[in-house]
C-alpha cells in the first residue's frame, strides 16, 4: 500500500470512528438515566414518601415512554433520516431532565420520566441502525458495540455523580445533569453526516457517494462496488414505509431472533441490578447509601471494562461465541446470588458472595447480551424494513425492561430474594436454548449477505429451492 493509500485508509478508519463515536452517545443518556435513579431513587422515596409500587413506576416511566418513543423512531427514520431521529432524542431528553430535576411531586416526575424515555427509545431505535450503515462490515461489530460501551459509561458516570451528591441527598441535581451528555449529542451530531443506505432510499445516490468518500478507502471502484450493492438492496428490498413488509417470510425469520433477544435481554434481570443495585447491595447488609452507591460504582468499572473487551472480541470470536460464554455466565452467577441470600442472607461470606455474583453477572452479560442484542438487532434486517423491524425490536426490549422494573420487588415480595434470582436463572437456561437455535453468526458479513441468509432460511423452512450462493447454517 503506497502512502496516499495508507493516508486515505486512515481518514477513513478516522472518519467512520468518529460518527460512530458520536452517534454513540445516544447510549450515554440511555446509561446515564438508567444509572442515575438507582442512586437518586434512594432519596426520592424519602422525600416523596413512595411505597414499593410507586418506586417501581418512578423507574418503569422510563421504559413506557421508551416503547412510545421506539415505535415513532422506525417510520420517522425512514421518512426524515436516522440522523435526524437521533437529533430528536437529545433534545426530548433535555426537556425531561431539567423538569425531572425541578418535579414538585411524584405526577411531574413520572411525566418528566416518561419524557425521557420517549428521548431514550428514539435514540435506541436510530443510532445502532446509524452506525450499523455507515461501518464497513468488518469493523461494524465493535463500532454499533460503541453504542452498549456508552450505556455502560453513562450508567458508571451517574453512579459516580449519584456518589458526589449522596452527601446532600441531591437527587435533583442527579437528574438534572443528564441534560449535559444530551446537549453533547446534539451538537456533535449536526456535524455528522446521513447514512448512505438511507440516501440511496431516497433516491440521492449523488450524496450517498459523496458520504462513502468519506468513511471508506479513496477507492472509486471499491465505493462503485458497495455504491452498487446498496442500490441492489433497495431495488430487490419491499418499499420503505410499509409495514406489512415485516410479514415477509425472511423478515419474520430475522424478527424472531430481533425480538426474542430483545426479550431475553431483559428477563434475564440485568436491570433488576442496574436500576437496584443499591437496593440489592443494601440487601446483603450494607447500610449507608453512601457503601450502597460505592459498591454499585465497583459494578460499574466491571460493566464498562467487559464491554471494552467485547468490542475487541465481536469481529473476532464472533456474536454466537460471546452469547453462549456470556449467558452461561450469567447463569451461574444468578445461581450464586440467590444462594446468597438462602436464610436471609446478611453475614459478611453472604455479602461478599452476593456482590461478587453481581460483578460476574454485569461481567457476564457485558460480553454477551448486553453488546450483541443492539448490534443484531441494527444488522439482521433488509434495508428496506431496518428500520421499522429494529424499532419493533427496540419496542419489545423496553416493553420487558418495564415489566422486570415495575416487577422486581413484587417478585421478591412473592418468591423471596433467593426465589427470584434463580427464577432469572431459569429463564438464563432457556435464554441458552434459544441462541444455540436461532441465533446466526454475522461476524464480517456485508449486510446484504445477512439478508440472504435469512431469505435461506425462509426458504428451507417452507420447503422451496434455496437461493443460489453460501449459507452458513444455524444450531
Amino acid at each position: 500500500m503506497n502512502g496516499g493509500s495508507e493516508a486515505s485508509a486512515r481518514r477513513a478508519r478516522r472518519n467512520v470512528v468518529l460518527t460512530a463515536a458520536i452517534a454513540g452517545l445516544g447510549g450515554l443518556l440511555f446509561g446515564y438515566d438508567t444509572g442515575v435513579i438507582a442512586s437518586a431513587l434512594l432519596f426520592i422515596k424519602g422525600d416523596f414518601d413512595l411505597g414499593s409500587f410507586a418506586q417501581g413506576l418512578v423507574v418503569a416511566a422510563v421504559p413506557i415512554g421508551a416503547v412510545g418513543g421506539a415505535a415513532i423512531a422506525g417510520p420517522a427514520a425512514d421518512s426524515y433520516g436516522r440522523r435526524l431521529m437521533i437529533l430528536l432524542s437529545a433534545v426530548v431528553f433535555t426537556v425531561g431532565a431539567l423538569a425531572s430535576a425541578a418535579a414538585p411531586g411524584l405526577g411531574v416526575l413520572v411525566v418528566a420520566r416518561v419524557v425521557i424515555g420517549v428521548a431514550i427509545g428514539l435514540a435506541s431505535a436510530a443510532a445502532p441502525v446509524y452506525i450499523s450503515e455507515v461501518a464497513p462490515a468488518e469493523s461494524r461489530g465493535r463500532l454499533v458495540s460503541f453504542f452498549q460501551l456508552a450505556v455502560t459509561i453513562g450508567i458508571l458516570v451517574a453512579y459516580l455523580v449519584g456518589l458526589a451528591f449522596d452527601g446532600i441527598e441531591g437527587w435533583r441535581w442527579m437528574l438534572g445533569l443528564g441534560c449535559v451528555p444530551a446537549l453533547g449529542l446534539a451538537f456533535g451530531m449536526l456535524r455528522m453526516p446521513q447514512s448512505p443506505r438511507w440516501l440511496v432510499m431516497q433516491g440521492d445516490d449523488y450524496a450517498a457517494r459523496a458520504v462513502l468518500a468519506k468513511i471508506r478507502v479513496d477507492d472509486p471502484d471499491t465505493i462503485d462496488r458497495e455504491l452498487e450493492e446498496i442500490e441492489e438492496s433497495v431495488q430487490t428490498d419491499a418499499k420503505p414505509g410499509a409495514w406489512s413488509d415485516l410479514l415477509q417470510p425472511a423478515v419474520k425469520a430475522a424478527l424472531v431472533v430481533g425480538i426474542g433477544l430483545a426479550i431475553l435481554q431483559q428477563v434475564t434481570g440485568i436491570n433488576t441490578v442496574i436500576y437496584y443495585a443499591p437496593t440489592i447491595i443494601e440487601f446483603t447488609g450494607v447500610n449507608s447509601s453512601a457503601g450502597s452507591i460505592l459498591a454499585a460504582v465497583g459494578v460499574g468499572i466491571i460493566n464498562v471494562g467487559m464491554t471494552l473487551v467485547a468490542i475487541r472480541l465481536l469481529d473476532r470470536a464472533g456474536r454466537r461465541t460471546l452469547l453462549m460464554i456470556g449467558v452461561s455466565g450469567m447463569v451461574i452467577s444468578l445461581v450464586a446470588l440467590g444462594g446468597a441470600f438462602v436464610g436471609g442472607g446478611g453475614s459478611t461470606v453472604a455479602s461478599v458472595v452476593a456482590i461478587l455474583s453481581l460483578m460476574t453477572f454485569v461481567a457476564s452479560f457485558a460480553i454477551s447480551l448486553g453488546p450483541i442484542f443492539w448490534l443484531l438487532n441494527a444488522e439482521i434486517y433488509p434495508l428496506g424494513v431496518r428500520s421499522k423491524a429494529a424499532g419493533l425490536g427496540t419496542m419489545a426490549n423496553w416493553t420487558f425492561n418495564f415489566i422486570v422494573s415495575l416487577t422486581f420487588l413484587l417478585l421478591i415480595e412473592a418468591l423471596g430474594r433467593a426465589g427470584a434470582f434463580w427464577f432469572y436463572a431459569a429463564i438464563g437456561v432457556l435464554t441458552l436454548w434459544f441462541c444455540w437455535k436461532y441465533v446466526p453468526e454475522t461476524k464480517g458479513k456485508p449486510l446484504e449477505e445477512i439478508e440472504a441468509e435469512f431469505e435461506a432460511r425462509a426458504a428451507s423452512k417452507a420447503g422451496a429451492p434455496l437461493p443460489p450462493g453460501p449459507v452458513e447454517p444455524v444450531g
